[in-house]
Formats: C-alpha cells, sequence, structure tokens
C-alpha cells in the first residue's frame, strides 16, 4: 500500500440508546478496549449517537479524556433560520463531532433525500469542518442487473465532481449494498474489495493518486465479529460502517481488535 491509512471502526445506532443507555454503552466500550490494551493511533473508533445522546456523549468523552471519536448520523444544508426539526452542520461541530453520516440509504429512502440534497450535505459539513462518510451501494435488483459496480462509482462520482482535492481528500467513502443491511446477508470479501477498488481508481482518475490513496473506504452491511477478519483483509477496505453488531458494546470491541490486529499483520 503506497500510503498508509488508519483504519475506522464507526458504529451507527441509528434510533437507539436514549442518553442514559448511550454513556453506559459508551463506558462499557472504553473499559473493554482499556482492558484489551487497544492501540488507538493504528485503529480509529467512531460512534454514531442519536442528535439527544449527543451531548452527553461529548461530555463523557471529555471528562474521562477517551480516545473514542463520534459524530451525527445525518445534517441539515442549511446554517440557521426557521427550518423546524433541523440541525446544522456548525451545531453538531460545536458538540465536538469529527464525522456526519451523509447518504445513508434508510435516509434516502424514508426521508427522502436526493442526490442534489447529498451534495449540499457534504458541503456544509467540509465547511464545518468536519469529515463527511458519504454512503454509497447499490440494491439487489441494480446487482441482479450486474451494475453494482458502476453504480456505486456514480454515486460517488456525483457528489465529488466539484469538490476540490483538498475537499475530495477529507472524504470517507462507505460502501453498503442496500440488500445487506439490517438483513443477515454480507458482501463476500471478494465483492467488498471490488466495489472499493473501483472507487479508489475513479477516485484517482479525478484526482490523482495522493487524493485516491488518502481515502478511506469503509465496508457496512451485517458485519460482525464472524465476517470481519475476512473483509479487513481486502486491500482496499479500510474499515467499518457497522449497524446492529454497533449496539453490543462486546461485539463492537472483538470488531475493532480484529481490525487492529489486521494492520499489525500487515494486511
Amino acid at each position: 500500500m503506497a500510503f498508509k491509512r488508519i483504519p475506522l471502526v464507526a458504529g451507527n445506532w441509528k434510533m437507539n440508546f436514549d442518553h442514559l443507555e448511550a454513556t453506559y454503552f459508551v463506558q462499557k466500550l472504553a473499559w473493554l478496549l482499556r482492558d484489551a490494551h487497544f492501540d488507538f493511533k493504528r485503529c480509529e473508533i467512531a460512534l454514531f449517537p442519536s442528535f439527544t445522546s449527543l451531548r452527553s456523549v461529548q461530555v463523557l468523552i471529555e471528562a474521562d479524556h477517551l480516545r473514542i471519536s463520534y459524530g451525527a448520523q445525518s445534517v441539515s444544508v442549511t446554517t440557521q433560520g426557521a427550518f423546524t426539526g433541523d440541525v446544522s452542520a456548525d451545531m453538531i461541530a460545536h458538540l465536538g463531532c469529527s464525522y456526519v453520516i451523509v447518504g445513508h440509504s434508510e435516509r434516502r429512502k424514508y426521508h427522502p433525500e436526493d442526490d442534489a440534497n447529498i451534495v449540499d450535505q457534504v458541503r456544509a459539513v467540509l465547511a464545518a469542518g468536519m469529515q463527511p462518510i458519504l454512503c454509497v451501494g447499490e440494491s439487489f435488483e441494480e446487482r441482479r442487473q450486474g451494475i453494482e459496480l458502476d453504480f456505486a462509482v456514480g454515486q460517488v462520482r456525483d457528489v465529488t465532481r466539484d469538490l476540490s482535492d483538498e475537499e475530495a481528500a477529507r472524504l470517507i467513502v462507505a460502501y453498503e449494498p442496500v440488500w445487506a443491511i439490517g438483513t443477515g446477508m454480507v458482501a463476500t470479501p471478494q465483492s467488498a474489495q471490488d466495489a472499493s477498488q473501483a472507487i479508489r481508481e475513479d477516485l484517482k482518475a479525478t484526482f490523482g493518486e495522493k487524493v485516491s490513496e488518502s481515502v478511506r473506504i469503509l465496508y457496512g452491511g451485517s458485519v460482525t465479529s464472524k465476517n470481519a477478519e475476512e473483509l479487513i483483509q481486502q486491500p482496499d477496505v479500510d474499515g467499518f460502517l457497522i449497524g446492529g453488531a454497533a449496539l453490543n458494546a462486546d461485539e463492537l470491541s472483538k470488531i475493532a481488535r480484529i481490525v487492529l490486529k489486521s494492520t499489525k499483520s500487515g494486511r
């Protein structure tokens, strides 16, 4: 690997845990990692609570000097004003967030958020000094048609086409095939690698090798401690965006240790 990328294990809690449950989870995870002598310099861990828990998580992490990062699950494209229910990127940044998930398939499906809105979200996150985690991935129908790679690459291209090299280098991409999210089905390690490699090669064609090799590409979709080892061995898979397994501190700790171990073995 020409450029060393620090892997990222990101736990997306979705609409789970109130603020008390969230702080208990963080305390337990921190204890498990401390007990395992976890090396945060070699593997980063980030949690994504609901908006109502962000402040509680921030206070705990800062007070206990924990080396766990955190972020938000979505963001408004507006900065302030009469937008009931919206939360701006600046508000999120002021809570100490490092990341914001953008374009998750559940946001695209249920709200819905289109490509133009997702582009604006990415720009808002970057302008506020945070890193967007852009979620892309095909449905089962697109996979059946054999266009899954073109589809995922196209989603990334739609967002990055107007970004500068510096902005693109701060992007994190999460390849999450929609058919694998919450279903128990998981992409094969080779499929995850094929998609990640295709995305990286397209970024290289647009922005050059320095940018493409600095962008972390995560895999998401029914990741567990049972399949994480094979997935993280793929050269273009730089970590995971985890849903269900991230609701269990023991399981998330196991996955994080598997990813950390892969860095020591020189994957």
